[in-house]
């Protein structure tokens, strides 16, 4: 049973500004929930296109309505609040040309291209919005089906269809990648949330480098990279960072990267062939979960703690929130066995299954001359996630590249703050050639302590940039009782330990929300705040840790310096994650 709770919702007056200020623009994430389906459509003079075709390459606006439809609730809304969105967006030259909006009618029979066009003429004026339809039911129910879209004609009292429709109001937020960011109902469709949300991705895209899959039409594929790139990142790292530690039991070679990247992504290493190790530590999401503060495993069992990033693991001289292994070619059998993670009943269990797919063959005797043991499963895997260095950041080439342009001045003075009053680097370290932005020790926060000693409320996500506090009561009835966690104590039965958890590297960081070892904290500003704050206070909290009187300006200063921790490269090895095959139990 899973920690999370469903079914909670925020109701907000549609169509107007949202009850509680909205946070800034940028300073929230919105990870990728799905990719977006594509489908055969018609534009307002009937020519046939794919829908991708509009979706890629800027952010879209997605919304299903039918032209006949007179609920004040319902499509009109819809169309109303993109027309607000665009209204506002399209006065600035910069963001119209990145915007782009959608409206595809669920009623082909009655909306033809015609119709489409007559109903957003008075509406389109001067903005990009297109009004599509469908050559008929079967080409739109899979575009319908596929983002979860239900439409059904209304009856009369004899049986008879009428002209109006029983439907879900639904707008999609799709990036330029076509993935959906968001998605807005009646109780959270309004125009001042959808233009910061518009305005969040914005942000994003400035400090992301370009996606290289524009051309990509499958589901969710990507551009897979040579064996060789990995393997030239997995012994030269970017700038910024040092080459790793490579005294290794076999040879780190391409055929040894080749073998882990598909073990990594194959589903068939878990007990019932659902999940694999990319499960948890997506690509897409930075090699870690943006979607749940805890991981989720085999059942959708959960999982006490945050999945951590594994880009520049190989740098990591302990492993897990709690340190309990020291080295990468060991890890992997630990979520392998685990009964809430992967499942398998015993390391024999899993030796034999992989010696018996046909698609394994020869591949570890190729790679390491023997075939599957305990030992080379551990080195292939490690082999592959040895390459996931990603640095040579916009800070990388300001501070060790010598480009005074290549950060903004605001990331200069969080970068004061960070290593001066705010004192982040006294366990975020750095030197003068490289920076792991780590002191690979474990500290006490307080919230591991606040946990277990129960917090007098619990803040629950409604959506992006929205949250309330429930008490721990009413939680406790509609979950699972969380176990507790004593941190490193747990593994040094030391009692000094309890609750310290491993100081994690802040590169990348921006990718890899939520914050800290239980996902508690979702954004980077929470990060800072709490920081900020002091933690939380009581007996054993680590003394560098203090309220340090930042201002919200100074804050704002240091996550700007954390955005621009990420690595130039960082966009290729997600994309080269979604390339890879997942291992098909058929």
């Amino acid at each position: 049973m899973k920690y999370w709770i469903f079914g909670l919702a925020l109701i907000l007056a549609a169509g107007h500004a949202a009850a509680n200020p909205l946070p800034p623009p940028g300073s929230y994430s919105l990870p990728p929930i799905k990719q977006a389906a594509d489908g055969e459509v018609l534009d307002e003079q009937g020519r046939a296109l794919r829908l991708r075709s509009l979706l890629d390459g800027k952010i879209t606006l997605l919304s299903f309505i039918y032209s006949a439809c007179n609920d004040a609730k319902g499509c009109p809304l819809a169309t109303q609040v993109l027309h607000q969105v665009g209204k506002r967006l399209g006065k600035e030259p910069d963001v119209a040309g990145k915007l782009r909006l959608i409206t595809l009618s669920f009623n082909p029979q009655q909306d033809t291209p015609a119709a489409m066009a007559r109903y957003g003429e008075h509406l389109k004026r001067g903005l990009d919005w297109h009004f599509l339809t469908t050559s008929g039911e079967t080409a739109l129910r899979p575009i319908l089906d596929a983002y979860g879209q239900a439409a059904e004609r209304l009856r009369d009292k004899q049986g008879r269809e009428t002209e109006a429709f029983a439907h879900l109001l639904r707008v999609y937020l799709i990036d330029g990648r076509s993935r959906v960011r968001n998605m807005y109902d009646l109780s959270t469709l309004q125009a001042d949330l959808l233009v910061n949300d518009v305005r969040t991705l914005l942000s994003e895209e400035a400090s992301t480098p370009p996606a290289t899959n524009s051309d990509c039409a499958a589901p969710l594929c990507g551009k897979a990279l040579p064996a060789t790139t990995l393997l030239g990142w997995a012994k030269r790292p970017p700038q910024g960072l040092q080459p790793p530690p490579l005294d290794l039991d076999a040879p780190l070679t391409p055929e040894a990267v080749a073998l882990g990247r598909k073990l990594f992504f194959d589903r068939r290493l878990s007990f019932n062939d659902t999940v694999s190790c990319a499960m948890c530590h997506v690509p897409g999401q930075g090699y870690t979960s943006n979607e749940t503060a805890t991981s989720v495993g085999i059942e959708g069992r959960s999982v006490r703690r945050n999945a951590p990033t594994l880009f520049n693991v190989a740098y990591q001289r302990s492993l897990f929130h709690d340190g309990r292994e020291s080295a990468l070619e060991q890890q992997a059998w630990g979520p392998l066995l685990a009964a809430n993670e992967m499942g398998n009943p015993s390391i024999g269990h899993v030796l034999a299954k992989l010696q018996a797919l046909p698609d394994y063959a020869d591949r570890f005797q190729t790679v390491f001359r023997r075939g599957p043991t305990m030992e080379t499963l551990g080195l292939a895997l490690a082999a592959y996630q040895r390459s996931l260095n990603a640095a040579d950041s916009p800070f990388d080439r300001w501070r060790y590249g010598g480009q005074p342009d290549a950060i903004t001045p605001q990331a200069k003075r969080g970068f004061e703050l960070f290593t001066g009053k705010a004192g982040c680097a006294a366990c975020h370290g750095l030197d003068d050639k490289s920076a792991l932005f780590t002191d690979h020790a474990f500290h006490d926060t307080g919230i591991g302590y606040r946990t277990s000693h129960g917090d007098p409320a619990q803040p629950v996500r409604l959506a992006p940039g929205l949250s309330v506090r429930l008490d721990p009561r009413r939680l406790a009835s509609v979950s699972e009782t969380k176990p507790n966690d004593l941190g490193r104590y747990e593994i040094t039965q030391i009692p000094a330990d309890r609750w310290k958890y491993k100081t994690p590297s802040l590169r990348n960081v921006a990718l890899t929300a939520p914050y800290m070892h239980d996902g508690s904290l979702s954004t980077l500003r929470d990060v800072a705040a709490f920081y900020n704050r002091g933690g939380v206070a009581h007996a054993e909290l680590d003394p560098a840790i203090k309220p340090l009187g930042l201002s919200d300006e100074e804050m704002d200063a240091l996550v700007a310096l954390l955005q621009a921790l990420t690595g130039s490269n960082a966009a290729q090895l997600m994309e080269d994650g979604r390339a890879a095959e997942i291992g098909d139990p058929r």
